[in-house]
């Protein structure tokens, strides 16, 4: 009977020490094989791409290109790698992101050694891992999204519905601040605020969730249009 492949991990973390650490940890894992480090968001992405792991173990606080935008790149680089995100922050503001940019498991770097590697094991198989305070999140967040279904803006403020629409039909930042007659610096905070809530990961994103959703209509479209041609 011919032996099985080797799980092939890359490990992407800024600390060097981190990443010495879980190298150590798979070479003791017969059925595991590390085939690269990156120490960085763009790294990762063009490792990802080269080497087509099977397992990405992916910080998510770097320098430059953050791990979730690192995760949402390697995904469309190497559709087939799972990632796992392996962090130190359990906040909301991390985790809705990562999950939709594509990671299938979330753990905190507090993780018993012998349950990462088996959330590795687990992750070839397509199976997802969450933290404990990390599934509480998710589960707490599933049972809001049903309960305002009917209404996915139900946390945005009004302000904040007139700012998504304007992102919604392209218009800058300056643009808006001049529609809503607020300063730049109010439309950041709004932007900023509209993201957290709804769980995106940029403006794109929000913007497509906007259409998606039916916030913005076809007729509002032709509307917006002749005032800005007026």
């Amino acid at each position: 009977m011919a032996e099985r492949e080797p799980i092939t991990i890359l490990i992407v973390d800024d600390h060097a020490i981190v990443r010495q650490g879980l190298r150590a940890l798979f070479a003791l894992q017969p059925d595991c094989k590390v085939v690269g480090e990156a120490d960085s968001g763009e790294a990762a992405v063009s490792m990802a791409a080269l080497l087509v792991p099977d397992i990405i173990l992916m910080d998510l606080v770097m320098p430059g290109l953050d791990g979730v935008e690192a995760t949402r790149r390697v995904k469309q680089a190497s559709p087939r790698s799972q990632v796992i995100v392996l962090t130190s922050f359990h906040e909301d503001a991390q985790i809705f992101p990562a999950l939709r940019a594509g990671a299938l498991s979330y753990l905190l770097k507090d993780v018993d050694p012998d349950e990462l590697v088996e959330t590795v094991r687990r992750a070839v198989r397509g199976e997802s891992v969450l933290h404990p305070q990390v599934a509480a999140r998710v589960v707490h967040e599933l049972r809001k999204s049903k309960q305002t279904s009917t209404n996915p803006f139900a946390e945005l403020s009004e302000r904040e519905l007139d700012v998504l629409r304007l992102i919604a039909d392209g218009r800058s930042n300056a643009e808006i601040a001049s529609r809503l007659s607020i300063s730049e610096k109010t439309v950041k905070g709004h932007v900023s605020n509209i993201l957290s809530k709804l769980y995106l990961l940029d403006r794109t994103q929000a913007a497509v969730f906007a259409w998606q959703q039916g916030l913005m209509r076809r007729d509002e479209k032709a509307t917006n249009n002749k005032m800005r041609d007026e």
